[in-house]
């Protein structure tokens, strides 16, 4: 795999820190090296336990950390899979060393039940976050600060994320990889692991609510058929035709699967070409609103800032692959 990257970011490697607590979840603990130890990417990832040495997995099977509690608080980003017995908390000593990180500036991130383990060192008091939906109730219960959102793939707080079950790891990963380095290199190793890139609300500082990518939906002929025409004016009714339904029917049936309005998840998806082609190509703004369907340039540009909080020029300037 090629991965456009801008030559600037290779300045400083990011370190990771994947923080496998007792009876981790295999799949959820193997997502972030899936995605962030692609050839090309500039992050150095480790495997972490309470102490260095053998984990228990939650099918019993161990799997050895290289590296201890101590490595947390010395890395810039921290990932807390899943883990069984997240109804009694993280440890004592795991909370002190969370909230150490994040006293520091670490960025925290929790696929599934790690979220149990963020909200035992405090980090999502006052916050919106999110858990696997069948936790959530369990997630509000004993953490009573927190602000759950039973209905989000993933939250991003900033510095603390939070996602749900195994699928929004992926999500969750490839959208912290969009944050680092742009849509350009997240789609590049989405595309590598035969994922579509899912990017959620939330406070994601580079994202807005997006597509939900065509294979993860009924209406996944579709959403490619509108993918491949975005440079002309869809409407609902265009695409409940696709879908054979009538407008209301289709529109009903697509927010109830997606989560979203069939007009939300168009103007993502053209917001999510836009940035793709302003950090893949030289093209202008106005040609850009041509290709994406964006109506005129201003309404381009109004568009864009509202989904990415800068302007498509300042968004190119950050991203674009030299």
């Amino acid at each position: 795999m090629t991965v456009p990257m801008a030559s600037e970011q290779f300045v400083r490697r990011h370190r990771i820190a994947v923080l496998a607590l007792d009876r981790v979840l295999p799949m959820e603990l193997g997502i972030p090296f899936h995605i962030f130890d692609q050839p090309g990417l500039p992050y150095d990832l480790m495997l972490c336990g309470r102490t260095a040495g053998p984990v228990e997995t939650y099918n019993g099977w161990p799997l050895i950390a290289t590296h201890g509690l101590n490595t947390v608080s010395a890395v810039d980003t921290v990932i807390v899979p899943a883990f069984r017995d997240y109804l009694d908390g993280a440890p004592d000593d795991v909370v002190a060393a969370l909230a150490q990180a994040h006293r520091h500036g670490t960025r925290i991130a929790s696929i599934c039940t790690g979220a149990f383990a963020l909200a035992s060192a405090g980090l999502l008091d006052g916050r919106r976050a999110t858990t696997h939906w069948r936790h959530t109730d369990d997630l509000a219960r004993l953490h009573p600060k927190v602000e759950v959102d039973p209905d989000a793939l993933y939250v991003d707080a900033g510095d603390v994320i939070t996602s749900a079950g195994v699928a929004s790891g992926i999500d969750l990963c490839l959208h912290l990889l969009r944050r680092d380095h742009g849509a350009a290199v997240a789609n590049a190793v989405a595309r590598e692991i035969v994922a579509a890139p899912h990017r959620d609300g939330g406070q994601a500082q580079f994202i807005a609510r997006p597509p939900v990518p065509p294979n993860r939906t009924g209406f996944g002929a579709t959403l490619e058929w509108a993918l491949n025409r975005l440079d002309q004016p869809l409407t609902v009714a265009d695409l409940a035709a696709h879908a054979r339904f009538s407008p209301r029917t289709f529109a009903r049936a697509f927010a109830a699967e997606t989560g979203t309005t069939p007009i939300k998840w168009l103007n993502a998806a053209r917001i999510d070409r836009a940035r793709e082609l302003l950090e893949t190509t030289d093209a202008g703004v106005d040609h850009i609103t041509q290709l994406c369907g964006l109506g005129t340039p201003a309404n381009f540009r109004q568009h864009f800032r509202r989904a990415t909080g800068i302007t498509p020029s300042e968004y190119r300037r950050m991203f674009a692959v030299t």
